[in-house]
């Protein structure tokens, strides 16, 4: 079919959709019904929630959903709808994408992603938690931290070595695993907003069946670079609408502003960051209209870059703009926040500061992201890696 063509038919989808489910009805079954008509992950495949056809136009699908106030999967399940879905259709079983991908898009199942250690962050071929063969299952003993959502999910895509004598990238391998099982810890870890959305993962002789292996023994890193290239668009490839998102809260708290205070230097700043978000929408918009079928390239790190580097800036003018009310913060109020809520009564605004600085570290740090641009993209020389090719037992402090 021609693109016209597949338009014309995906929009006739939609509307089919809302036409037989009601959107302001129960979540599940409408993300369920949106699940079956092959519009969840477009390219995907059908019976997995796709219609085989491209990856760009998942955004014309969900834009018409958000016209009529549909539910969408991504605020319920971010890690699983961005990260874990694509990574089960891509290394899974046919057994597997039957059983978790419909759940999981309904977020009647919540996933987490189990990579980071206390010694392995951004180096995560570095982790150090072990996985023993015992017949058919795997025993599973080590920590993992910064794992978001896992004090609510139902299942998580664990990476871990298997085989400890294989250069560090060739003895990991990809399991999804129950997080609800007996020897599996989760804690949550407090942060400065004070909220909880990050947890560490203690695994204490943790069962895994080989069935829940994703991919071959030793292949975790081939898997798991499919999680992250993922993970790195589904931070920073968003497309909202023009003038959305953390600008505009911008704008407003400029027009809140007392006449006084709108001198000439704040109103360039403030028209500066407006066009670094548009540039940085637009250059998303590209990426996906180029972007073909399969697992995203390293181009993704362009788009988490500029979305890190640029949230964090955008919320420090904000910051700015309140004055001295940005020293006030109570985040036990911070849940009674809404959408328009313009005069910062529950301090929104210093939430979202002290959260962004989050944003350059989580989905790999910005040193990470110009490293991948420089080596992947402008093939610029590589870091020198000397412990690359050399047994995990013997690589430094491990």
């Amino acid at each position: 079919m021609t693109l016209a063509t597949e338009e014309k038919h995906l929009d006739g989808l939609v509307q089919q959709l809302v036409k037989e489910h009601d959107p302001a009805g129960g979540r599940v079954q409408f993300l369920e019904a949106q699940f079956d008509a092959g519009l969840a992950w477009v390219h995907f495949d059908e019976g997995c929630g796709g219609l085989g056809v491209a990856p760009k136009l998942q955004s014309r699908v969900n834009a018409q959903l958000a016209e009529v106030g549909a539910p969408m999967c991504w605020p319920f399940n971010p890690i699983g709808y961005g990260m874990c879905g694509p990574t089960v259709y891509t290394h899974g079983s046919e057994a597997q994408k039957n059983r978790y991908l419909r759940p999981l898009f309904s977020a009647e199942e919540i996933w987490c992603q189990l990579f980071s250690e206390p010694s392995a962050g951004s180096d995560v071929a570095g982790l150090t938690s072990r996985a023993v063969r015992d017949g058919d299952e795997w025993v599973v003993n080590g920590q993992k931290v910064w794992t978001s959502l896992a004090h609510v999910s139902r299942w998580g895509c664990l990476v871990t070595r298997t085989d400890p004598e294989a250069p560090k990238h060739k003895g990991l391998s990809y399991f999804v695993v129950d997080m609800k099982q007996e020897g599996v810890d989760v804690r949550p870890l407090r942060q400065m907003t004070g909220e909880a959305e990050f947890n560490e993962v203690y695994f204490t002789d943790a069962r895994i069946p080989d069935a829940e292996r994703l991919g071959e023994i030793g292949d975790g890193w081939r898997v798991a670079l499919t999680t992250l290239m993922n993970e790195r668009v589904a931070i920073g490839g968003g497309q909202e609408p023009r003038g959305s998102g953390p600008i505009a809260e911008s704008v407003r708290l400029w027009g809140a502003l007392a006449e006084h205070r709108k001198d000439l230097a704040t109103q360039d700043r403030l028209m500066r960051l407006w066009s670094k978000s548009e540039v940085a929408r637009l250059t998303n918009i590209r990426a996906s209209q180029n972007r073909g079928k399969g697992v995203p390239g390293p181009e993704g790190s362009t788009g988490k870059l500029a979305f890190a580097e640029n949230n964090k800036e955008i919320h420090e003018f904000n910051m700015e703009l309140l004055g001295p009310q940005g020293m006030l913060y109570d985040p036990n109020q911070t849940k009674h926040q809404t959408v328009d809520d313009t005069t910062n009564t529950h301090g929104s605004v210093q939430k979202h500061f002290l959260r962004s600085r989050a944003n350059s570290i989580e989905g790999g740090t910005s040193e990470v992201m110009r490293n991948i641009l420089g080596e992947r993209v402008l093939g610029l020389p590589g870091d020198v890696r000397t412990d690359k090719e050399l047994p995990f037992t013997e690589v430094p402090n491990n």
